[in-house]
């Protein structure tokens, strides 16, 4: 079979599969039927579906039965039932065996697609969030977004040379993990790779923090010790938060990024030092050069080769793959099988607003993968923030479907 969705229609009624396969296939689906549960059964094991569409009453086996046999033995594949005895008991029994949608007879080829379509979008949105065929090499970051692609190419950019590299991007978008990337990928990936939060240093130790001290060169000093840039010396210093450098910091970096030369605190003795500078910043860069609180010639020294980070809400459905990686990472620490996530919980994170990025996103799959103990996760275990409002009103007719999702709410397992 080919990469079309494939559909197996199960119904007693030749009439009723003819005029299923007829509007499916013409629709661009691929479907293959079968009369009765024991002629699908076989069918199921041969081939991967990814939508099963049942009659509701058939001889023998009724289609509440074939529902729990697929559920249990074929958990990704999508369930529509469909009936000509519509009822809300057998909605409810239909939804809470694990059909998706439940559509009465006699029904339009536009109320069939309408249903087709919700289904290939849970399809597609489960298939996004399949773990991305990306190698270990790019460290964490996970993407095939477009703007992670420009990320991606130049991170590869960068790595080939030895300039100088400016991250900007908001906070928690993992701005670190695209510095490793470009040092882990270059010719100093054997040297070492040392971060230093510019934000954290006290304004009277930076000299002695970047370049080391020499035994005595003030009071408690009773040994020497090497600054960050003797200790990067040959691989890279990462400069995170370069925003938030002190003007005494910005001056000090300026000097060793011009002259590659630093002198110990209490030494006259010249170093000279081979480390390349990555910088990140969650700050706009050139409107703190405009206002003057960052120094101009210090920007340009910075910022020879740039690489912007978006933000987790500008990258579609990269935060699908990432969800997979994240629940896959935590529950092999915690020893345990990686569950899954709804299409309902997967749809109410795809729309959240994620001010705290891949940083939140992260702390919330762990969060989960701890309390929650049950597969699949649900929308209801989400924080009240990240939910979306469901459907409450509505009549067991033509408007069933659009019910579904929360008659599930109210009866599921």
């Amino acid at each position: 079979m080919t990469g079309k969705i494939k559909i197996l229609a199960v119904d007693d009624s030749k009439s009723t599969l003819e005029v299923l396969k007829r509007n499916l296939e013409s629709s661009g689906y691929e479907v293959l039927t079968a009369l009765r549960v024991d002629e699908a059964l076989p069918l199921l094991e041969e081939y991967n579906f990814d939508v099963v569409i049942t009659d509701y009453k058939m001889p023998q086996a009724t289609g509440l039965e074939l529902i729990r046999h697929v559920r249990e033995n074929h958990r990704d594949v999508e369930i529509m039932m469909i009936t000509g005895y519509p009822s809300i008991s057998g909605a409810v029994d239909a939804i809470k065996d694990g059909a998706g949608e439940y559509l009465p007879k006699p029904f339009t080829s536009e109320e069939l697609l309408s249903a087709m379509d919700r289904i290939s979008e849970r399809i597609n949105r489960r298939k996004a969030a399949e773990p991305a065929e990306q190698p270990d090499e790019n460290f964490g970051i996970y993407g095939n977004s477009p703007q992670m692609q420009l990320v991606f190419r130049r991170i590869g950019k960068a790595a080939a040379t030895n300039a100088n590299v400016l991250i900007s991007g908001d906070s928690g978008t993992g701005k670190e993990l695209v510095a490793r990337a470009v040092h882990y990928h270059s010719d100093r990936r054997a040297a070492p790779f040392v971060p230093v939060n510019c934000a954290a240093i006290p304004d009277s130790l930076v000299e002695s923090e970047l370049f080391g001290h020499v035994k005595g060169a003030f009071t408690g000093a009773k040994e020497g010790r090497a600054g960050f840039f003797e200790i990067a010396n040959g691989g890279t210093i990462f400069l995170d938060e370069i925003g938030d450098a002190s003007p005494n910091m910005q001056a000090k970096l300026l000097r060793v990024l011009q002259s590659k030369e630093f002198c110990k605190v209490g030494s006259s003795v010249v170093n000279t030092v081979d480390t390349r500078v990555l910088a990140a910043t969650h700050k706009n860069l050139k409107r703190l050069v405009d206002d003057g609180s960052f120094r101009e010639d210090l920007y340009y020294r910075l910022n020879v080769v740039d690489i912007p980070v978006p933000s987790l809400a500008e990258r579609g459905d990269d935060i699908l793959i990432m969800i997979s990686s994240f629940l896959d990472r935590f529950s092999k620490a915690m020893q345990r099988a990686t569950p899954r996530m709804t299409g309902e919980a997967l749809q109410a994170l795809r729309n959240y607003s994620w001010p705290g990025n891949v940083r939140e996103l992260e702390n919330l799959i762990q969060r989960l993968v701890v309390i929650v103990d049950h597969d699949p996760i649900e929308v209801t275990d989400l924080p009240d923030n990240m939910r979306f409002s469901l459907p409450v009103e509505g009549r067991v007719d033509r408007s069933l479907p659009m019910l579904n999702e929360s008659i599930s709410k109210m009866c599921w397992p």
